[in-house]
């Protein structure tokens, strides 16, 4: 099957993401998201209304960045410098998730003292061509099951290109 080119694996796009109600710690978050990835964050808000948290709707609650194409492939081998080994847990079907629970494990990045110790999520999603079908606007098609990508086709995809270790 991998000799067919529409079968072939890459990597769609990389999206790192922070969240906290607090103001003030989601400047420094947005100040850490621009320093890894070298792009602007944007603010993400909260829908729902939950009064334990005093969070509101339309109140800004988090911030991420998505890269794409060879700025998601860069980012992504930096971030997993910090990372030892993944849990098979960590793949699902077509995506690769997991935390880092303070930014300074990833060697490349030195600490600043304004940034503070913080940590972020990091989503990796694989695609093939032909996956636009699913998501575009007109004559919008199913992917269909043999196209779909599986979680063992995730693992190997991410131990080949990345060479993530897993537990």
């Amino acid at each position: 099957m991998s000799s067919n080119k529409m079968f072939q694996l890459e990597l769609d796009k990389v999206v790192l993401h922070c969240s906290t109600a607090d103001q003030q710690k989601l400047e420094r978050y947005m100040n850490l998201l621009k320093l890894i990835s070298g792009k602007k964050p944007i603010k993400t808000k909260a829908r729902k209304r939950i009064p334990t948290f005093k969070v509101r709707p339309g109140l800004p609650i988090g911030c991420k960045v998505t890269l794409r194409k060879a700025d998601a492939a860069r980012v992504l081998k930096t971030v997993l410098t910090g990372i030892t080994e993944l849990e098979e847990d960590n793949f699902g079907e077509g995506y690769l998730n997991f935390g880092i629970k303070e930014y300074i494990e990833i060697q490349a990045i030195e600490f600043r003292r304004d940034i503070g110790i913080l940590g972020f999520d990091v989503t990796a999603v694989l695609a093939r061509k032909g996956f636009k079908i699913d998501e575009r606007k007109r004559k919008r098609s199913k992917i269909g099951n043999k196209h779909k990508i599986s979680q063992e086709e995730t693992i190997e995809f991410f131990k080949q290109n990345f060479e993530v270790k897993l537990k």
